[in-house]
């Protein structure tokens, strides 16, 4: 793997916590992801199923981790299950993980050949109840016209064992992972320094003229470079006008002096991600109603950040990071104050130039599994990342930060990425 190997205590600790919250005399089963084809031959790069690395750390394909504590025999508690390698795969496709290391990267003692589960299975089955089943359970899931391995699974299970019980182990996962240990928050910094790197990256490369994706391209140098898996996400380089559009990744627009540039990346490393959002002039120079926009927008984030403590409500946060907005809004005259006034609270007038929530989970998911109907805790990572959009000036700007949660107040975990205006037009100018 190109990132640090991680300490096994941490995929332990795990297991044990999922574990404790599984129903009596059950087997749960996770799966690895597929790897997804291109066209003819080619394959995209593979990523690991979060739920299976969150519980085993193996990243390799064709995985299945079988957690039964209550197991007669206790060799059949805790069983992975990996791709058998042999010298066709070494030649062409180069190493697998043997058992050995697979024990290393897991802690699990017991580990067989992915082609042993299904009798392997059929031993344990009949003396459980029923099955805890992975499923890709996200309000913003993409699998939904796609057959996955954990689909594929649950299909199998209920038409080899049609008389056990099914459970969802997403409901256990959702309500683990939210809270960090210091082994993840370790490894969300190492994202985040990276992201802080390529960031300033972009900053000492970017000139007038230059393609957006040519500037995307300093952010991939310094990912791979620094040992990060991938992106973790298509970076948005939004020059101009093209700001104004949310989830605009093209990136191929020219980038005009006098124009702003919005930049939201994120960077994967160990499987955990940063996501950040950094706005900058073409030329090195905000101009004023670039300075005025971008203070408004830093402000929000300075203030509504720390309204990101334990015991709050997301659904509180966000109404008070909305009336931030909205008084900015007021400042920079794109609203008046008898329109916020009379405004219909079932459509507020804000949502014209700011549209979209500022906080979400952070992870192993760039927007990690979680409830947001859960009160924040100490040990979560959320972003916090506001915006203010006018189409008709041709400026669009969000800044965005991740946050650790604790009992003492936020620690800034992108605290070292520039954000300053004057900071920014320095390094730019040097």
């Amino acid at each position: 793997m190109r990132y640090e190997s991680i300490p096994n205590s941490l995929f332990i600790k795990n297991r044990a916590n999922f574990i404790a919250q599984m129903k009596p005399n059950t087997i749960a089963i996770l799966t690895s992801n597929d790897v997804k084809h291109n066209n003819a031959d080619d394959v995209m790069g593979f990523v690991q199923n979060n739920d299976l690395f969150y519980v085993s750390g193996v990243d390799q394909e064709e995985t299945i981790l079988v957690l039964y504590p209550d197991a007669q025999k206790e060799e059949n508690r805790e069983i992975v299950f990996i791709k058998e390698t042999n010298a066709h795969i070494k030649i062409w496709d180069g190493e697998k993980l043997t058992k050995e290391q697979a024990t290393v990267v897991s802690g699990i003692e017991r580990v067989e050949w992915a082609q042993d589960f299904e009798m392997t299975l059929q031993y344990m089955a009949f003396e459980a109840d029923g099955f805890y089943l992975g499923h890709n359970e996200h309000s913003k899931r993409v699998t939904k016209d796609q057959e996955t391995q954990q689909d594929r699974m649950i299909k199998w299970c209920k038409e080899k064992y049609p008389l056990h019980e099914c459970y969802r182990a997403a409901k256990i996962t959702r309500d683990l992972r939210p809270v960090k240990s210091k082994e993840e928050i370790k490894l969300l910094q190492k994202a985040a320094d990276i992201s802080v790197h390529s960031f300033i990256r972009v900053l000492k490369a970017c000139k007038p003229r230059m393609k957006e994706y040519e500037l995307e391209a300093e952010l991939t140098y310094n990912l791979v470079k620094s040992g990060a898996s991938h992106h973790a996400f298509q970076p948005i380089v939004a020059s101009g006008k093209n700001a104004c559009a949310l989830h605009y990744n093209t990136n191929d627009a020219v980038c005009n002096d006098g124009e702003m540039i919005l930049l939201d990346f994120g960077v994967c490393y160990g499987n955990y991600n940063s996501d950040t959002t950094r706005c900058f002039p073409v030329n090195g120079q905000f101009s004023k109603r670039q300075k005025e926009v971008y203070s408004s927008v830093l402000h929000c984030l300075k203030e509504g950040s720390s309204l990101l403590k334990p015991g709050v409500l997301p659904s509180e946060y966000e109404a008070k990071m909305a009336s931030l907005v909205e008084k900015e809004l007021i400042k920079l005259e794109l609203l008046t104050a008898d329109e916020v006034a009379n405004q219909d609270p079932k459509k507020p007038v804000y949502k014209k130039y700011f549209m979209h929530g500022t906080a979400h989970y952070i992870g192993l998911d760039v927007h990690d599994v979680g409830l947001y109907s859960r009160t924040i805790e100490a040990g979560m990572v959320f972003t916090c990342e506001p915006g203010i959009y006018i189409p008709e000036e041709g400026i669009g700007c969000r800044l965005e930060n991740d946050y650790l949660i604790t009992e003492e107040g936020n620690i800034n975990l992108t605290a070292a990425m520039p954000i300053e205006i004057e900071e920014i037009e320095t390094l730019m100018r040097n």
